[in-house]
C-alpha cells in the first residue's frame, strides 16, 4: 500500500540540497520581490512547462530535452513583470563567483550559471509604477537562501501577488512516498513551491472554500467553515509561477513531463487557470540522489507532484497577509488558527 506523508518541513526544502531565499521591498511605493530556488552545487536536471497566454520567462528554451544543457543551478521567480527578469542576473553573478555553472573553458572560474526564470505581474500594486526587482534583488535573495523552513505568504516573489481579488503569496508543501509501486528504499521526496498570483480565483464563489483544500494530507489544514461567497475575480494581468523538485533520478524529458503534470495541481486549485492574462509557468528540478524510476514509479511520482502543488497553493493563500488595497483570505475567516 502506498503511504504519502508530508516531509519534515512540509516544504520544497525537504528535497535534500534544495535551498530557498526571498527578498522583498514593501512601502514607499514598493510591493514586490524575488524568490530564488537553488539546486545543489552540482545542479539538478531541469524541465519546464509554460501554459499561460502571457508568459514572462528566461532560459526556458534551454530546458527543451533536445538541447545541450542538462542541469540547472537555480530558478528565479519574481515580481515586476518582464522588468523583474533582471533579478536572475544577480543570482548568476553570485553563482559565478562561487565557480558554479556550466563549464565553458579549461579554468574552474570559466562557467556560465544556468538560471531560468519566470515573473508575474504586480506592477503598480505598491502605489508607484515601475518599482520592480533588479539584479540586487536576486543577489539578496541568493544571500538569504536556506535549506530550513520556507517563509510563506507575503514574501519574496509573492509580495505583490493577488489571486481572484484577494492577497496571494508564496506557498510550499512536500510529500514523502513509500510503499506501493514505489519500491525504492527510503521512498521518494517531492516538494513544490507556488507563487499564487492568478486572474482566476482560489476560492469557490458558491461556498467561499479554497478549491485546493480536498488535496491536503491528514491534519494538514485547519477546519474551515464555509464563509460568505467572495467577489468575482478582478480583471488584469497576473500569472502563477512555481517549482516542483524531487530527489528522484530523472531524465530531462521526464522533468518536462513532471512540470507538465504538475500544472494539473495548479488547475485544481485555481479557476480559471492558464488564461490569456496569466503566464502560468512551472519548473521541475530532479536532484538525482535516488535511483532511476520505472514507468509505474514515475507515474506515481507525477500524481503526487500535482497534488503537492495544489497543497502549496492553499498554503500560499492561508499564509498571505493583507497589503496595499488587497485583503487576505484570513481576513475573511478571522478564526483560523
Amino acid at each position: 500500500m502506498t503511504e504519502i506523508r508530508p516531509g519534515r518541513l512540509n516544504g520544497i526544502t525537504d528535497v535534500a540540497g534544495v535551498r530557498v531565499g526571498h527578498y522583498e521591498q514593501i512601502g514607499d511605493g514598493w510591493l514586490t520581490g524575488t524568490t530564488v530556488v537553488l539546486a545543489p552545487p552540482g545542479g539538478a536536471v531541469g524541465g519546464v512547462d509554460v501554459r499561460g497566454g502571457g508568459p514572462g520567462t528566461r532560459e526556458t528554451d534551454l530546458l527543451d530535452p533536445r538541447n545541450l544543457v542538462e542541469r540547472v543551478n537555480a530558478v528565479v521567480l519574481g515580481g515586476g513583470s518582464a522588468f523583474g527578469l533582471d533579478a536572475a542576473g544577480g543570482v548568476m553573478r553570485r553563482l559565478a563567483a562561487a565557480g558554479i555553472g556550466f563549464p565553458v573553458g579549461p579554468e574552474p572560474h570559466q562557467v556560465v550559471p544556468i538560471v531560468p526564470a519566470a515573473v508575474l505581474f504586480d506592477l503598480g500594486r505598491g502605489g508607484t509604477w515601475g518599482r520592480a526587482p533588479d539584479a540586487a534583488f536576486g543577489a539578496a535573495a541568493y544571500d538569504a537562501a536556506s535549506d530550513g523552513p520556507v517563509a510563506l505568504g507575503t514574501v519574496g516573489a509573492g509580495t505583490g501577488a493577488v489571486a481572484g481579488g484577494l492577497k496571494g503569496g508564496v506557498g510550499s508543501a512536500s510529500a514523502v512516498i513509500t510503499g506501493g509501486p514505489v519500491v525504492i528504499e527510503g521512498g521518494l521526496t517531492v516538494g513544490a513551491l507556488a507563487v499564487v498570483n492568478a486572474a482566476g480565483s482560489c476560492v469557490d464563489p458558491s461556498t467561499g472554500m479554497l478549491y485546493g483544500l480536498p488535496f491536503g494530507l491528514a491534519g494538514e489544514f485547519p477546519d474551515i467553515s464555509p464563509i460568505e461567497p467572495v467577489a468575482a475575480p478582478v480583471r488584469g494581468f497576473h500569472t502563477t509561477i512555481g517549482v516542483v523538485a524531487t530527489d528522484a533520478s530523472l531524465t530531462k524529458a521526464q522533468c518536462q513531463k513532471l512540470a507538465g503534470v504538475t500544472h494539473d495541481g495548479m488547475a485544481r486549485a485555481i479557476r480559471p487557470v492558464h488564461s490569456m492574462f496569466d503566464g502560468d509557468t512551472i519548473f521541475a528540478l530532479a536532484t538525482g540522489t535516488g535511483a532511476p524510476l520505472g514507468p509505474v514509479e514515475f507515474s506515481a511520482l507525477l500524481t503526487v507532484a500535482a497534488d503537492t502543488f495544489s497543497r502549496a497553493v492553499v498554503h500560499g493563500m492561508l499564509a498571505a497577509t493583507g497589503a496595499g488595497d488587497f485583503r487576505s483570505y484570513r481576513e475573511l475567516v478571522p478564526d483560523l488558527p
